[in-house]
């Protein structure tokens, strides 16, 4: 069984996912917003969906291509949740969507012979300056080294080797890019060797590796690292990239916690599509475990209203003046955290660790610190009885 979830500090007041392959959804009512099914009317309009409760009335905005087929909202069993929510299926129509779903990350906007200038993503300085590549080129997945054996009948060529970029190359990896070292950046970054890693207690005569951090002059974020005399390992979390247009600013970047959310959810959909798998295992730069995640669906829309926003006088009111809510797209992903696992919890992670089923995603711990914070506060935004399956717990994160 699941453990117990912790108190939630505010009700969730309206909650619904709608899943497009199946052109159907599901509404979850707090029962301070809507006492009873008969208090809750839900209704379609263009690209929206009213529901309308004791508590309100709340306006989402569907993407295009999305509408509500009229008179299929239905009660059903809420399960042990029914005393705190009401639970409701529906059915939704999908047509051709002109809204759509091109990715902005950095390993999807780099092109061969583009010009580009890369950005500081915490405060926007402009890092590296005009950057034309001749090749773009992806990188073997990250576990390709330890299958080398299993292809080649004589010794592993690649052993203790290193794949670095030439002076115009841009290499890119799963959830970073290697290029060279120019002038450009000489002003814009700084270096400083850290330890990776803890001490080995069995041989205190090991040393602990040492790897050169790369930062950000002007807010100290840490970009990367120096993996080799210069060359740069830039994380994909830590950049914005954009094509170089003379002196033009680029446009302000989304909160970190945002531009962290959907950078990570766009990675991990298209490694999910090229590599056919749903299982990453999230890890440090000395390959410890940090997070479990489960790729449980990919088509999702998703919004969540706060009783407070629909459930009294006052809010109501205010929030007639405010833009609708809108229906993200979303992935729904089962979590487990390997440093705070239960017992059955840790037996899935030695599970994953043993029979290598997790793709690993390699982030500096820093980030996978903020990662699991913008996972925590999804899981705590949903409903009690959606926070956990088996023993892994929920989350959405939006794209």
């Amino acid at each position: 069984m699941a453990e117990e979830m912790p108190a939630r500090t505010h009700g969730v007041g309206v909650f619904i996912e709608l899943r497009k392959r199946l052109q159907s959804g599901l509404l979850i009512v707090g029962k301070d917003v809507g006492r009873s099914p008969a208090d809750v009317v839900v209704t379609g309009g263009d690209s929206s969906l009213h529901i309308k409760t004791s508590g309100g009335q709340l306006s989402l905005t569907l993407p295009a291509g999305i509408t509500y087929e009229q008179g299929s909202c239905v009660p059903t069993p809420a399960g042990e949740s029914c005393r705190e929510e009401l639970h409701f299926r529906l059915r939704i129509g999908v047509g051709r969507s002109t809204d759509e779903e091109a990715s902005n990350s950095v390993t999807e906007t780099l092109r061969a012979k583009e010009t580009y200038c890369f950005y500081c993503q915490g405060c926007m300085t402009r890092l590296l300056e005009d950057r034309v590549f001749k090749r773009v080129l992806p990188l073997p997945n990250g576990n390709w080294n330890a299958i080398v054996d299993d292809w080649c009948c004589h010794p592993d060529p690649f052993a203790n080797k290193k794949l670095l970029p030439r002076t115009d190359d841009c290499l890119l990896g799963d959830t970073f890019i290697l290029l060279a070292r120019d002038g450009s950046c000489e002003q814009t970054l700084t270096e400083e060797v850290s330890p990776v890693g803890s001490v080995d207690r069995q041989d205190p005569k090991k040393p602990c590796r040492r790897i050169a951090l790369i930062s950000c002059a002007s807010c100290s974020s840490v970009l990367g690292e120096a993996v080799a005399p210069g060359t740069l390992k830039l994380y994909i979390t830590q950049l914005v990239v954009e094509p170089a247009l003379g002196d033009r600013k680029p446009d302000a970047s989304p909160s970190r916690s945002l531009f962290l959310e959907r950078t990570v959810a766009a990675r991990l959909l298209q490694l999910s599509n090229s590599l056919s798998t749903f299982h990453f295992c999230v890890q440090t730069p000395d390959e410890k475990a940090f997070l479990l995640l489960w790729l449980l669906n990919s088509d999702s829309l998703i919004a969540s209203v706060p009783e407070l926003c629909v459930g009294d006088e006052r809010s109501r009111s205010s929030s007639l003046h405010s833009p609708s809510p809108r229906a993200a797209r979303a992935l729904k992903v089962l979590y487990i955290v390997c440093s705070s696992a239960s017992i059955q919890q840790r037996e899935i992670v030695t599970s994953w660790e043993v029979n290598v089923i997790g793709h690993p995603v390699v982030l500096p711990l820093t980030v996978c610190e903020e990662l699991l914070q913008v996972i925590d506060d999804s899981h705590s935004a949903l409903p009690a009885s959606m926070r956990s399956m088996r023993s892994y717990e929920v989350a959405y994160l939006r794209l």
